[in-house]
């Protein structure tokens, strides 16, 4: 850190010897100008007179005089506020120490050392003592030589004292008034005349320097430069302690009370100043605009250009108000350290706004402008010169010529011929030399002195017109205080009809560009507007941009979202914000870039939909309306996600239920003629559902090769089912009661009708609740009847995903005019002999549309390929306690049908938990699972719901008699019985006739109809055939040779 300071202070230091150099000329001319002055006006009367100087007063020479202290009271200030620079100097004169005391290790020879350290001495003594201004009023005026004696001129004295008083009086007249110029410099530069005088003849004038303190309750302080404030009563104290004697404390304080007053009245004022100003430039600029836009007539010529003449000053003068009322709130306020309130900012931040608006009116129009100041000057000019010729014609008439009269009449020549030409710096001032000298004598009546004094300040504003606009619309100032910046921000933002007023501050904000351009502190310049740059568009980004951002997003979502009732939106309670006016605002230009607030909104809102539709696809059609709402309603033209999209009741995605499978079987309900997975039970006030045209848009989210990973995650869960499958048939309690059955029927088929005793089922499915129960009441069967309708339940996911990517095949290929006549696209291109591209492209076509034909047309026989993986292992011998399973499938049935009326019952149950309507996978599974077995024919040998049906029959049959019999007694109790019996009888017998139904329609995937074997022969006969076709293609077409064995 202290290497970087020391590199600091080194690099400034080419920079303090050039300030050196100012200064010592500066010194020199001061000296030279009071000579000049003392020797034009001597007491001495044996001197040689160069001129008659009675009557005589260069006011002008006093005023840059003046300029020229000021330059040095300015130069002290600056120092003095610069407390870093002082401490990197001290640091800088620590390491020279160091340097002294081991030169070798620095590499710097000893002798070269003492010169430099000499040099440093006198540049601090010079430059930062805080004495710039004093070593210059206390230099030595009077030649010791024997030459000029200044301080003993007493004739030079009194001329010092009068244009001092004159020019005094002239500056203070105008100071605070609405018609003030450059009267706040002008006092700076009177009271360092003032010391000047005092230094030099040590003479005070106590009513003067009174006078020279009471300005300072009309003005407290005064700007010097940027942020360096000055106060002149500090200054008159410090500089003339002996006059301060002279007056009493009370006085002095009174100043210092009265600038406190100044700051709270001001802060008080400035909103109403505020509108004022706003009035006042608003109406400037429309006088402005109508004025600039009227053609010149050459009638009426002199009359429209001093109009023009008068519009331009007035707008100068606003602008010179508006300049001096904010940097001098805005610099006492951080001198004194007194907080600021936000209103105050805010009126402070309007003003800025209002100088610039000025400064943005000469810009526009200033080609016109600059066509008028050429003309104007000429008027100027010739009005200065018809003055001039009537007092030459007075003076020329008296025939009594004098020294002083011919001094008078060349004076006036003097101020013709410049008057002829060009209106430069240099003219105007030989012009006000030489009235100086001129108007001596009475030369000019009253009447005619003051209109051309007039004329002559009017030539001096509108011949500088541009280069003092800029100057006083400078905000360069506004680089010490950008902590406004942050709360004007939050101001437009709550105030967006006067958006477009963003443009100002950042023309106020860019005005701090060029000071920093000649920064010398760091390796390059560049350095500190990359820190500058990137800390406005930080405040600029988290106090409007990202607040709008967000706003704007908010107002979308509860827009669109409005079904929800989520807030209160009634503009007559919660009020409305027309955020739209940002977006209606030309991009603002700030250093080398544009802020397009539109685009970075629009950018931030395609990101953000873009993202979100990434993560939840399902929701691309509330990104969508959110789009087309802002586009309606803020005029953004946002892109296009060109994300695949999903349908608002998307459902459960693919690839979560893949992931999640083992969850998806036990918490959903299959059914199989709809082809519909439905939610067994849900905290919500409905229940999901889950169909074809759900899975077809997951698919056509995620590619259809997400079919085959479905499938595969499907033969994984099987696998561990079926291990469960199988130690539940392996078990002793099941598998002992399954061979007593199995012997049983082929003990009692003959005598049965080969049917399956319904009674046999029933007690099997009794018995087994004696195993033992789950604490939610479940026996070993019931657990065993879920684990088969989960087995069916996945079966049924996979035939749905078949059936979605048939839909989604379907709906892609739509566009294809005719599938039996497909052109070969590659062919085409080849012909017409264009590019390679293109030819790739064609080739992909054509693999794209043959992959969709091919999928379309056969889909995949994902069934016959789950079959085919786990038969081979069912049908083993090592798994022969499987090959009892078609006898439990009675007691199965019995036990799923007296769940599933109890499911039924239960909807119309105020508690319908464990309510439900179908579950079609328990069927899917049993069928399943006897294919794989094939046992189709073992479980159709059994007959089973033939017996179940007869059984039923007759039971309806004979509760049907009991009826009719017992209609005869009107037993009502009795009858009431018999019909819930008849009933539930009916309900049984429709449950199981439903079941039956499923089951025959899930063996049809299957192929129920054949057995294993047959299959096999089926499949042996297939290969031969293809075997003697590829056998018969190959003879016809290689030639018949003899065979060699």
């Amino acid at each position: 850190m202290r290497q970087k300071l020391n590199f600091i202070t080194a690099c400034c230091f080419m920079e303090k010897e050039e300030l050196s150099c100012f200064v010592t000329r500066c010194y020199e001319v001061v000296v030279n100008v009071v000579h000049q002055l003392a020797v034009l006006y001597t007491s001495n009367k044996n001197a040689p007179k160069i001129i008659e100087t009675s009557g005589v007063h260069f006011q002008a020479m006093y005023e840059h005089l003046g300029e020229l202290l000021t330059i040095l009271i300015t130069l002290d200030e600056i120092i003095d506020n610069h407390a870093t620079l002082k401490d990197h100097w001290t640091m800088y004169k620590r390491l020279l120490k160091s340097v002294h005391h081991n030169p070798s290790k620095f590499g710097i020879q000893e002798d070269k050392l003492k010169p430099f350290e000499k040099l440093l001495l006198k540049l601090e003594c010079q430059l930062f003592d805080g004495m710039i201004f004093q070593a210059c009023i206390e230099q030595q005026f009077d030649c010791l030589n024997g030459g000029v004696s200044v301080s003993k001129n007493s004739t030079f004295a009194e001329e010092f004292a009068h244009t001092l008083r004159a020019y005094f009086a002239n500056v203070e007249a105008k100071l605070g008034e609405p018609s003030e110029i450059d009267q706040r410099d002008k006092y700076v530069g009177i009271c360092g005349l003032f010391v000047l005088h005092f230094q030099i003849f040590r003479t005070v004038d106590k009513k003067f320097y009174k006078s020279l303190l009471d300005v300072c309750k009309k003005v407290p302080a005064i700007t010097l430069t940027a942020n360096i404030i000055w106060f002149a009563d500090n200054f008159l104290i410090q500089k003339i302690p002996a006059a301060a004697k002279l007056l009493d404390k009370k006085s002095i304080h009174t100043v210092k009370t009265q600038r406190e007053n100044f700051l709270q009245q001001r802060a008080q004022s400035l909103t109403k100043d505020m509108q004022s100003y706003y009035v006042f430039v608003s109406s400037w600029m429309t006088k402005m605009e109508s004025v600039l836009s009227k053609e010149q007539r050459t009638t009426k010529f002199s009359e429209e250009l001093s109009n023009r003449c008068n519009v331009f000053i007035q707008g100068f003068l606003y602008a010179y108000s508006l300049s001096t009322t904010v940097k001098t709130t805005m610099n006492l306020y951080m001198s004194m350290q007194k907080p600021m309130t936000k209103t105050s900012v805010k009126a402070l931040c309007r003003l800025m706004e209002l100088l610039k608006a000025i400064e943005h009116m000469f810009y526009r129009r200033s080609m016109v402008v600059a066509d008028s100041v050429t003309h104007i000057t000429q008027h100027l000019q010739y009005q200065a010169l018809h003055s001039i010729s009537v007092a030459k014609k007075r003076v020329i008439s008296d025939k009594k010529y004098s020294e002083q009269c011919l001094d008078v009449l060349s004076a006036l020549v003097l101020a013709e011929n410049t008057l002829n030409g060009p209106s430069t710096k240099q003219r105007r001032l030989i012009v006000s030399l030489a009235l100086s000298v001129g108007t001596q004598m009475k030369t000019f009546k009253d009447e005619e002195l003051i209109p051309l004094q007039l004329v002559l300040k009017k030539l001096d504003l509108i011949s500088e017109l541009t280069e003092r606009v800029r100057a006083q619309c400078d905000c360069c100032f506004l680089y010490w205080h950008r902590a406004v910046f942050p709360i004007y921000l939050d101001d437009v933002y709550e105030n967006a009809v006067d958006s477009a007023r963003l443009h100002y501050m950042f023309s106020a904000l860019r005005d701090c560009v060029p000071a920093m351009m000649h920064a010398r502190h760091l390796e390059s310049y560049e350095v500190l507007l990359e820190c500058y740059d990137k800390e406005i568009m930080e405040v600029l980004s988290e106090h409007l941009l990202d607040k709008l951002c967000k706003e704007i997003e908010k107002d979308l979502r509860l827009s669109v979202h409005t079904h929800l009732k989520l807030d209160d939106r009634n503009p007559f309670r919660v009020g409305l914000k027309d955020l739209a006016h940002f977006f209606f605002l030309n991009p603002i230009r700030f250093f080398n870039r544009f802020i397009d607030i539109k685009a970075y909104v629009t950018h931030y809102l395609d990101k953000t939909f873009y993202n979100l539709t990434t993560v939840a696809l399902h929701d691309w059609a509330t990104y969508s309306e959110m789009r087309n709402l802002a586009t309606q309603r803020y005029g953004l033209r946002m892109t296009e996600a060109h994300l695949p999209s999903q349908t608002l009741e998307q459902g459960l995605d693919v690839l979560e239920i893949m992931r999640n499978i083992h969850v998806f079987v036990s918490r959903y309900l299959y059914n199989l003629n709809n082809q519909i997975f439905i939610e067994r039970t849900s905290n919500n006030k409905h229940l999901n559902t889950i169909n074809i045209r759900h899975i077809a848009n997951s698919i056509r989210t995620h590619g259809t090769g997400i079919m085959n990973t479905t499938v595969n995650f499907t033969y994984q869960f099987l696998r561990k089912k079926f291990y469960i499958f199988s130690q539940f048939m392996y078990d002793e309690h099941i598998k002992s009661r399954l061979i007593k059955d199995i012997r049983f029927f082929r003990e009692v088929k003959d005598q049965n009708d080969h049917k399956y005793p319904f009674e046999r089922a029933d007690k099997f499915n009794r018995g087994i609740r004696k195993l033992g129960i789950t604490p939610d009441g479940q026996s070993y069967l019931d657990q065993f009847r879920q684990l088969i309708s989960q087995i069916g339940n996945a079966l049924g996911y996979v035939r749905m995903i078949r059936s979605g990517g048939l839909h989604c095949c379907s709906s892609a290929i739509r566009f294809v005019p005719d599938l039996e006549d497909i052109v070969n696209f590659e062919e085409l291109v080849k012909e017409e002999g264009l590019s390679e591209e293109t030819q790739k492209a064609a080739r992909q076509l054509d693999s794209v549309l043959s992959d969709l034909t091919r999928n379309f047309a056969e889909g995949t026989e994902y069934f016959k390929m789950l079959v085919d993986v786990f038969a081979p292992e069912f049908r083993s011998m090592k798994n022969m306690h499987l090959r009892n399973f078609y006898i439990i499938v009675p007691p199965l049935t019995l036990n799923f049908v007296e769940h599933s009326i109890s499911c039924k019952e239960k909807l119309n149950k105020k508690n319908k938990s464990g309510a439900a309507f179908t579950d079609d996978g328990f069927a899917m599974g049993v069928a399943y699972i006897l294919k794989l077995l094939d046992q189709y024919q073992e479980f159709d040998s059994l007959h089973w719901f033939q017996s179940v049906r007869e059984k039923y029959v007759k039971e309806i049959r004979a509760v049907a008699k009991q009826q009719n019999v017992q209609s005869t007694n009107q037993d009502e109790k009795l009858l009431q019985t018999m019909n819930l019996t008849h009933k539930r009888l009916e309900v049984c017998l429709q449950e199981f006739e439903l079941l039956y139904f499923s089951l025959s329609s899930a063996r049809i995937f299957f192929r129920a109809d054949k057995t294993a074997a047959e299959e096999s022969q089926e499949k042996k006969e297939k290969e031969e055939e293809s075997g003697k076709a590829s056998n018969g293609d190959l003879s016809n077409s290689v030639p018949a040779e003899p065979v060699v064995k």
